[in-house]
């Protein structure tokens, strides 16, 4: 079902890149990685998760060089409506010269949805508030600008269908910067490219959620951004960025593309080898208390000659960054590849310099070892790499607590009184059962919330002093980045990014 002159219409005729790098999170994908590798020629892609918890903890770590101020003033230029919203975000969280090292960060308040009156019908709109709605937009428009700023190249972003509140607001963000692409996947994303068109035009834009306990004679629910509000009326044109579905199977690649209103611009292609989530295996197996345990097979891997058939873009992803690798795709009818793991153990990956030193020897050394687990609150299967000292430690993980103040995986679900509440596996175990969840559905579970900030060198210090342990996600291959590694002179630890697009280019030049 290739693209019909009408859908073409849509985009820019600039070439898609060979090389996408992942939209890895939280924050591992960061700007300053992903600048150098659209510069290089390649789509470089942020992340979008968790940004607007990122941004006010860099403004008080005291904004570094000035990037999110000097971002949020850009987007006060463009958008004169949000100048005082913007103004207030920076006042309550900007510290000059930085926190307190043993301080604990402001926290953000998360995203509780408050309905909007005035809609007729079953249906439900609902809206987080407008400080949120603000920070959200102008978090991810500042990963968009700043990553953009001074090329030409391509940048793109990428979301987790998953993580739903936050989302119109954080695609608006992005398309307010300008971005040229936005990726999605944990879960399917019929609703992107409508929303995408909408907010493109500074129009109301919806994304159902699901509820829960809901009736089923209640309607649905939505989470709706509403640009008027935000910026005024007269925001003007907007760029529309190509929508790429993350899929794991050319049945979901073959339901999007079918229907004009779900039809993305391509897909990335990822196999049950890439990090962070994946699709559950074709078959379940469950031990004997009756937790999930996960096993792929053959069987879950993509008909990518299927794919190829519906005669749009593709890339492949999970254990593509390898020269061969990159060949193999394109002989069979791939735009190219998207590289993971590789460009999180980079010089300029947002990890945590320590701890991706301490990753980046294990896989040197052969001791680096990554497992499929049910540690994700999404109950998606999520890969751990498993690093001492890391909540892949059992000691660590049995010694954490168990805690959900960021809320950005919580399920929602409708109370006794018939409000909107929300849950969250990796909360304390009573507080998730008396909301109505499964206690089998805690055992296991970690907050990859505040897992994946601890990473990315943003971990939550309690008021005791607890440190918040991280959590590492890399996909099953690091051959390339073994190899770049021993080639590494004494003394330095690691690669650039920008040495590793020259690897895998020269590789398939040769």
């Amino acid at each position: 079902m290739p693209h019909t002159e009408s859908d073409k219409t849509k985009y820019n005729n600039q070439p898609d890149p060979m090389i996408i790098t992942g939209g890895m999170g939280v924050h591992i994908s960061c700007w300053q990685m992903v600048r150098i590798v659209s510069m290089m020629g390649g789509l470089g892609v942020v992340s979008g998760t968790a940004l607007e918890i990122v941004y006010p903890r860099i403004l008080q770590n005291g904004d570094p060089g000035g990037h999110v101020r000097r971002a949020f003033n850009e987007l006060a230029r463009r958008q004169p409506a949000l100048a005082e919203p913007l103004g207030r975000l920076i006042e309550k969280y900007y510290i000059e010269g930085g926190k307190a090292a043993d301080a604990p960060f402001k926290t953000v308040p998360f995203a509780k949805l408050s309905r909007i009156e005035g809609h007729t019908g079953l249906d439900s709109f609902w809206e987080s508030s407008r400080e949120l709605q603000a920070l959200t937009l102008a978090a991810n428009f500042a990963e968009v600008w700043l990553a953009k700023e001074g090329h030409d190249g391509l940048v793109g972003i990428n979301f987790l269908r998953k993580v739903e509140r936050p989302l119109p607001y954080s695609l608006y963000g992005a398309i307010l910067a300008g971005v040229d692409y936005v990726l999605v996947g944990a879960g399917s994303p019929p609703e992107l490219p409508g929303m995408i068109d909408l907010l493109s035009r500074h129009q109301t834009a919806s994304l159902p959620f699901k509820v829960h306990g809901a009736r089923s004679d209640s309607g649905e629910f939505y989470v709706t951004v509403r640009p008027e509000t935000l910026v005024g009326s007269n925001a003007g044109v907007l760029k529309r960025p190509k929508f790429l579905a993350i899929v794991a199977s050319f049945g979901l690649a073959r339901v999007l593309a079918s229907n004009p209103k779900s039809r993305p611009y391509g897909f990335v292609v990822e196999g049950p080898q890439a990090g962070g989530h994946n699709a559950p295996p074709a078959k379940m197996r469950f031990d004997d208390h009756g937790r999930q345990i996960v096993e792929y097979t053959e069987q879950d891997r993509a008909d990518i000659s299927a794919i190829a058939g519906l005669g749009l873009p593709f890339w492949l992803a999970g254990s593509y960054a390898g020269a061969e690798h990159l060949r193999e795709a394109l002989a069979k009818g791939a735009t190219g590849v998207q590289i993971g793991t590789a460009a999180a153990l980079s010089g300029q990956s947002g990890m945590e310099p320590e701890l991706r030193a301490r990753v980046a020897r294990m896989a040197a050394r052969n001791e680096l070892v990554v497992m499929d687990t049910m540690v994700s609150p999404t109950g998606f299967p999520f890969k751990v790499a498993q690093i001492p000292g890391t909540v892949s430690d059992k000691a660590v993980y049995a010694s954490r607590r168990r805690v959900c103040d960021m809320c950005l995986l919580q399920a929602n679900y409708i109370t006794p009184d018939g409000a909107l509440g929300y849950r969250c596996p990796a909360e304390p175990v009573d507080a998730f059962t008396a909301k109505g969840g499964r206690v089998q559905n805690t055992v296991g579970r970690a907050c990859l919330c505040n897992g994946l900030l601890a990473t990315a060198g943003l971990a939550q210090i309690r008021a005791d002093g607890y440190v918040e342990p991280p959590i590492v996600t890399l996909g099953d291959d690091f051959q390339t980045a073994k190899e770049l590694l021993t080639l590494l002179p004494p003394g330095q630890e690691t690669y650039s990014i920008g040495k590793l697009l020259f690897f895998l280019r020269k590789g398939v030049q040769a």
